[in-house]
């Protein structure tokens, strides 16, 4: 028996619920998913070869979750499919045949496949077998051929139910059982779970390189030269004058913001319509600012004119602070609007872009000021944050604390304290291959899709498509769903969505976020996983039978 980090059980099947668990799992598979076997009232298969097989399974508790059947007597049923099978099989090998390799598709992330080729090995070795031959299904064919099958003869079947022949080796499995069953490294992608977090997201290889070169001191010219460098290709990429990298999070940004509209001795107003405004509201109580708070429900869209009236009976305000992306419903406020009206009444707009910057076109032209952050959108690691500004700054040493002194970063080319050159070289690199115009129309395309299919699914999303940022879906539970469990089980299986915030778990709400990399295969996944899970009034109107893919 075997165990890993998900606490999964593989062993060879030998109880009487574990065959039952088989055989429902074998109709699930070669009935309803795979069309090879003809439907029945009883929701169960046993395999023709049933009594010769001896199953490898994978249990989560006392579910089984995958399992395959070796056997090596002949005929093997690849005989039936391929007549000249023995034309292609090699002299002197103890042959097996794998069949009805079949995965829970919530499970489908790797692990399984790769527990139970490790059960391969372990019981192949005790039972003398050194080459295994499966008809595998030409959907995964990449996926066996990485671990280390190699096809032989024609493809067999049709339709959905196509195959192509395939054998490996004792030895391949043993070459390659490093790579397969060692524990996983930072820098593996393949074997590590999907992200889609807002934050961290997956790092790019080239990103984790420049991370990895020798420190650098502050002061070294080289480091010096690389951080205007990074501070151009920022101000580039949203179109602003000028910007100031700190060494922080995006909590720093934002206090370094309150700080700057102290200076401005002037009232003015904080939008807020979810929780990224509610901490706006916090970072200005805490520096005393003078300000109203024009306050909207979570996932509600900011209106000119509702603006225009709250301020009739106000102190004319100097400025208004919002969030561009409110990362907890998803809403993207309108930039253009907020900017044209700020204009219109000579108010300075100050704008948390955490979660926009990387992931939607930002103009931060005519915007006094805006924060930002390395680890989210732009593809760095977390622990840098930035603050753009469009005017001309100077130190405030009598009102400001020094860490928090815009002003005095200024004048001291953006490094008056220590920095982290592994964190500077990481940004750089990873904006440097910011490819927006091809990043950009690729997430409002797969968020569309995902809209369409969650909407299909029966989810409920907060934001709508029309105000929504493309990188940011939340997805707001029934109560018979519970976003803890999904969100727990989507983790186990490989998958890692936000839902373990405070604002998230009281609302029920889970969120599926597409600032990192990911590949559309991981998304058909995710939502094959769901599926599962969907509401009650997403099953009746599906009727069952969908089937979610990314083109």
């Amino acid at each position: 028996m075997m165990n890993t980090e998900q606490n999964l059980r593989f062993k060879i099947a030998s109880e009487e619920w574990e065959f039952e668990g088989i055989h429902q799992l074998n109709y699930k598979t070669f009935v309803e998913e795979i069309p090879q076997h003809q439907h029945s009232g009883e929701k169960r298969l046993i395999d023709k070869f049933h009594r010769e097989n001896t199953y490898l399974i994978c249990l989560d508790g006392q579910r089984l979750v995958g399992m395959l059947a070796m056997r090596n007597n002949r005929p093997f049923s690849l005989h039936q499919k391929l007549p000249n099978l023995d034309a292609y099989l090699p002299a002197g090998r103890s042959i097996v045949e794998i069949r009805l390799l079949s995965v829970e598709k919530e499970y489908r992330n790797g692990y399984v496949f790769r527990g139970l080729l490790g059960l391969i090995l372990e019981y192949g070795k005790a039972k003398g077998y050194n080459f295994a031959i499966i008809s595998g299904t030409s959907r995964q064919e990449k996926l066996y051929r990485h671990l280390g099958f190699i096809p032989f003869g024609p493809a067999v079947g049709s339709g959905d139910a196509r195959f192509q022949p395939m054998y490996l080796t004792l030895e391949t499995i043993e070459e390659k059982a490093t790579s397969i069953f060692s524990p996983q490294k930072p820098g593996d992608q393949e074997t590590l779970p999907v992200s889609f977090l807002p934050g961290p997201v997956h790092i790019a290889n080239e990103v984790r390189e420049a991370f990895d070169t020798k420190p650098v001191s502050h002061r070294a010219r080289s480091f010096m030269s690389d951080f205007k460098t990074t501070k151009q290709l920022l101000c580039k990429l949203v179109n602003a004058r000028s910007v100031e990298i700190l060494l922080g999070s995006g909590s720093l940004a934002n206090d370094v913001v309150a700080g700057q509209i102290s200076l401005l001795k002037q009232p003015g107003i904080v939008l807020t319509n979810g929780e990224f405004g509610d901490r706006l509201v916090d970072h200005a109580r805490r520096f005393a600012l003078d300000f109203e708070v024009m306050r909207l429900d979570w996932g509600a869209v900011f209106n000119p004119r509702e603006i225009r009236a709250r301020i009739a009976d106000m102190q004319q305000p100097g400025w208004l602070w919002a969030v561009h992306c409110e990362t907890s419903t998803g809403v993207l406020n309108d930039l253009a609007a907020l900017k044209q009206f700020c204009g219109e009444f000579q108010w300075k707009l100050c704008l948390d872009c955490i979660s926009s910057i990387g992931t939607v076109a930002v103009d931060l032209n005519g915007v006094h000021l805006a924060s930002c952050v390395s680890g989210k959108g732009l593809g760095a690691f977390p622990g840098l944050s930035m603050v753009f500004y469009n005017h001309d700054l100077v130190p405030g040493p009598d009102e400001l604390p020094r860490y928090l002194d815009l002003g005095l970063y200024a004048a001291q080319e953006g490094i008056p304290f220590t920095h982290s050159s592994n964190l500077l070289f990481a940004l750089q690199a990873a904006l440097k291959r910011l490819k927006i115009e091809e990043r950009f129309p690729n997430i409002v395309e797969l968020s569309v899709q995902l809209r369409q299919r969650l909407s299909d699914l029966g989810y409920s999303i907060v934001a709508s498509h029309e105000h929504g940022s493309p990188a940011v879906l939340t997805l707001a539970l029934p109560p018979e769903l519970s976003s803890r469990t999904i969100g727990w089980q989507l983790q186990k299986a490989g998958y890692l969505l936000s839902y373990r915030s405070e604002y998230l778990l009281k609302r029920n709400w889970i969120q599926i976020c597409l600032m990192g990399e990911f590949s559309r295969e991981h998304l058909s996944s995710l939502l094959s996983i769901l599926e599962t899970y969907r509401p009650r009034r997403g099953a009746a109107a599906l009727g069952g039978s969908a089937r979610p893919a990314f083109a």
